[in-house]
């Protein structure tokens, strides 16, 4: 519905580009989901339609990934941020696509525990 689905210029805008030097490439739709039965179908459907899909994590970016050269859908993960699981036992923690570096940080002050920029995948 409308809160989770956007055409408007601005937010397509806001999403059609990062702090790379690319210029602003937008998509046609912003859609927000909130759970992975949501990214599922929206992808589903994108895929059944031949419609470029494009992730959007926090815009901040230095290679011009979530620019949507060819259009597109997309998906805003903002919104999913939750940290479903954590392991003090063997270092490691689940979350969500949405959950951020200062927020995964909050959540493991106290612990001992913490993580640090540059190590998203390793």
């Amino acid at each position: 519905g409308a809160p989770n689905v956007s055409t408007a210029t601005a937010a397509r805008e806001q999403h059609g580009h990062d702090e790379s030097m690319h210029p602003c490439a937008p998509p046609d739709v912003v859609v927000w989901p909130q759970a992975v039965g949501q990214v599922q179908e929206l992808a589903a459907l994108c895929h059944r339609c031949r419609v470029p899909m494009v992730p959007f994590g926090t815009g901040t970016g230095l290679e011009g990934g979530v620019n949507a050269v060819q259009g597109g859908v997309c998906f805003d993960l903002s919104r999913m941020d939750a940290i479903a699981e954590l392991s003090l036992e063997d270092f490691s923690v689940t979350v969500e696509p949405g959950v951020t570096r200062k927020a995964l940080n909050k959540h493991l002050r106290g612990t001992g525990l913490w993580f640090p920029v540059g190590t998203v995948g390793m």
